[in-house]
């Protein structure tokens, strides 16, 4: 899977006109190893030879060319992690109390329903949906 990722990341910056440098090589790795959306402070975190600009700067980079998805949280921080057709589709527990973001999958028969019920509601207005993203807001457990 990793060289796959490494591939499709580099195919990806090609189309936009984008080399698939070292830094970016880096936030890749590092994102996709998170078990959960990291902000920027938490990317620095993990590479010291990183500098802020250029992760600021590369983010964005990786995000216009589809391998990075910013994730908005309750707090003035955005958090980043892989898109979700380079992982598995899962959703977000947001705290309204620190602003952390946790990743979550729903059990099978959850999620059809809730397919259902998303195509139900688009179909009745005429709106086509593609995907869904669902995020829980609410308190953690240490904010609890």
């Amino acid at each position: 899977m990793r060289t796959d990722l490494h591939e499709i990341t580099a195919q990806r910056l090609r189309l936009e006109g984008q080399r698939y440098t070292r830094n970016r090589h880096a936030l890749v790795e590092i994102l996709g190893d998170a078990d959960r959306p990291l902000a920027l402070a938490e990317v620095l975190a993990q590479d010291d030879g990183l500098a802020q600009s250029s992760v600021y700067r590369n983010l964005a980079v990786l995000e216009q060319a589809g391998v990075v998805r910013r994730v908005a949280a309750t707090d003035e921080f955005a958090r980043y992690e892989l898109a979700e057709d380079l992982t598995e589709h899962h959703h977000h527990l947001l705290c309204t109390g620190c602003g952390s973001v946790e990743d979550f999958v729903l059990p099978v028969r959850v999620e059809r329903a809730v397919d259902t019920a998303l195509a139900a509601v688009a179909d009745e207005v005429g709106f086509q949906g593609v995907h869904h993203r669902l995020d829980l807001l609410g308190l953690c457990g240490r904010c609890r």
